[in-house]
């Protein structure tokens, strides 16, 4: 019988990352041997045809990984598993060798990609600082715990410009699993970067005195946020805000100058409508409940603010409400206007209101 072994020196890394993986995620160096075990047996399978008998000894103490096989040596192989010719007999240290590893190198990226994939999947839909590794076309390599991700063009803000070796704030939308391994989905343009930003930029968000109730989104040309604080005492616009702007204007430079209207949150539909409108004042806004429309009336010199460049402060506000909304100038409605608050006074209305003291005075 011809017993032959192959003995490894690894080094320290190796062992450190199975310490690594017993304590941080419970799993046994015996399991992970065990699963090296079975992939030098597949390996042996593939080099020779059959598997082999394969006994293995891994010593944290020496950092040796020893691979030993026992077949018989004989001249006219008949038994392909348990005898070996004498010339495949002395490939086994070379080969052997060089199969270990290479199966040892695989097995330690695997573990590495693992322990990055799992501290990265806890900064799923968080913000994360990064760093701009290569740029290739419009596409934006970023290296993230020892992993690549790509920021896209389509989650590029218009005005980012990039160069090698640029720290970026980038969000974490998803990690999607990959023929090459876990991708990372990264992005600046979706709303739950603003969100975060301000999280990060404002102590009341984070003490749970203010929630953000809303939030929506056309990067690069408006945000629309809405607020609402929990405490009497604090003034959640006020908040976001910050003295003379300050923290508000930390986050639109972070965002190349994109619009961010930070608007009070109301339970009352007609109320949140006239303020996610803002910055155009609202005269009035009716609403239909069963089409779930509301009728907005405007100045006419507030008209195209209400709007927006290519109706995006509109869409917006719709989004955030959850109406659809019409729009009209005053001058077109003075009538309907007039009438509705006759009634209103009269009957009485929880689809109307007249928002003239605070966002618009009537002819």
């Amino acid at each position: 019988m011809a017993k032959k072994n192959s003995t490894l020196t690894l080094n320290a890394e190796f062992f450190d990352a199975l310490s690594d993986l017993e304590s941080e995620k419970g799993i046994k160096k015996e399991d992970f041997i065990g699963a090296m075990e079975d992939a030098l047996t597949s390996a042996y399978k593939k080099q020779y045809g059959v598997p082999k008998q394969i006994k293995i000894i891994l010593t944290p103490e020496t950092k040796t990984f020893a691979i030993y096989t026992c077949q018989k040596v004989v001249e006219q192989v008949e038994i392909r598993e348990a005898e070996i010719s004498p010339e495949d007999a002395r490939l086994i240290d070379r080969i052997g060798a060089q199969m270990a590893k290479q199966i040892v190198t695989q097995k330690l990226r695997a573990l590495e990609s693992e322990k990055a994939y799992s501290e990265l999947a806890e900064k799923e839909e968080e913000l994360v600082n990064c760093v701009v590794t290569r740029i290739e076309a419009k596409n934006v390599y970023v290296e993230i715990n020892k992993m690549e991700a790509v920021l896209y063009p389509k989650d590029q803000l218009p005005g980012d410009r990039f160069k090698v070796g640029d720290k970026v704030k980038v969000f974490v939308r998803g990690i999607k699993t990959a023929q090459r391994g876990p991708q990372v989905l990264v992005t600046r343009t979706a709303p739950g970067f603003i969100r975060r930003l301000f999280e990060l930029e404002v102590p009341e968000i984070t003490s749970g005195v203010v929630a953000i109730k809303g939030i929506v989104r056309e990067a690069g040309l408006r945000t629309k946020m809405a607020v609402y604080s929990n405490d009497s005492s604090v003034d959640a616009v006020g908040a976001c805000v910050g003295n003379h702007g300050t923290r508000v204007n930390s986050i639109i430079s972070e965002v190349g100058g994109e619009k961010v209207d930070i608007i009070p949150w109301h339970e009352d539909p007609l109320e949140f409508i006239a303020c996610a409108l803002l910055p155009a004042k609202v005269v009035m806004v009716e609403a239909n409940e069963a089409e779930h429309v509301a009728t907005v009336v405007v100045m006419d010199d507030q008209l195209s603010l209400a709007i927006g460049r290519e109706g995006v402060n509109a869409r917006l506000a719709a989004k955030l409400t959850n109406w659809k909304i019409d729009i009209k100038p005053y001058s077109t409605m003075k009538n309907e206007v007039k009438a509705a608050t006759e009634r209103a006074e009269q009957m009485g209305s929880d689809n109307f209101d007249v928002f003239d003291e605070d966002l618009g005075e009537l002819d």
